[in-house]
């Protein structure tokens, strides 16, 4: 009784470490050196995965009525847990990628989103983008048609403008041509009137000339 007093704080602990989560990944960490293990958690921590060592007996208990059941088989020799509650793919990505280095590291099994992969299922999860590259790549999608339709909205606008300016130009043009023509009229009206008043002052002057004449013949009468 007492045994199992002790044994249900780690199995609620492991309970609690698995519950909602949505990548298990099982390995078996032996041959790992001191180095390579802390780097290994390292990583882990980083990603925001908890990376946790536990009795196969433990993880059996904990296991009990849940999705990762499925591992029950794979509990033999030493084994540690990669468990991720927000990026399913995460601890397969990050646990195969390191394993490239560092052989020692074994791939048992894995539950992702509810459905168990062997040590080769899971390799070919490690291949599926994390979550944040798969938003990123959804964003760049989605931002592409709104960059090209701006883009498509700018050129009109820049052909509009163009098109706008050009009847303005030829509107302006007429109006300079036609003011000077308006100006030339009065100029061209005042010349005639000046020549018709020049002979109506010399009128009066060849009249003048007959009254000097009729004197001069007077003259010998006296």
């Amino acid at each position: 009784m007492a045994k199992v007093e002790l044994k249900k704080p780690v199995v609620d602990e492991i309970a609690e470490v698995v519950k909602d989560a949505q990548g298990v990944v099982l390995v078996d960490y032996r041959g790992l050196t001191v180095e390579q293990d802390t780097q290994l958690r390292k990583q882990l921590r980083e990603a925001g995965i908890i990376y946790k060592v536990y009795k196969n007996t433990m993880m059996n208990f904990a296991f009990k009525g849940t999705d990762f059941e499925a591992l029950t088989p794979h509990l033999e020799g030493p084994s540690a847990i990669a468990v991720s509650k927000d990026d399913a793919t995460a601890p397969a990505r990050i646990i195969v990628k390191f394993a490239k280095d560092a052989p020692a590291l074994e791939l048992k099994a894995g539950v992702v989103e509810g459905v168990l992969y062997d040590s080769k299922g899971i390799a070919e999860v490690a291949k599926i983008p994390g979550r944040e590259e798969l938003l990123s790549r959804l964003l760049g999608s989605l931002q592409s048609p709104v960059a090209n339709f701006a883009r498509v909205l700018n050129q009109l606008a820049e052909k509009g403008g163009a098109s706008e300016a050009a009847p303005a130009a030829e509107e302006a043009a007429p109006a300079e041509e036609a003011a000077p023509a308006e100006e030339a009229a009065p100029a061209e009206e005042a010349a005639p009137a000046a020549e018709a008043e020049a002979p109506a002052e010399e009128a009066p002057a060849a009249e003048e000339a007959p009254a000097e004449e009729a004197a001069t013949e007077e003259a010998p009468a006296e």
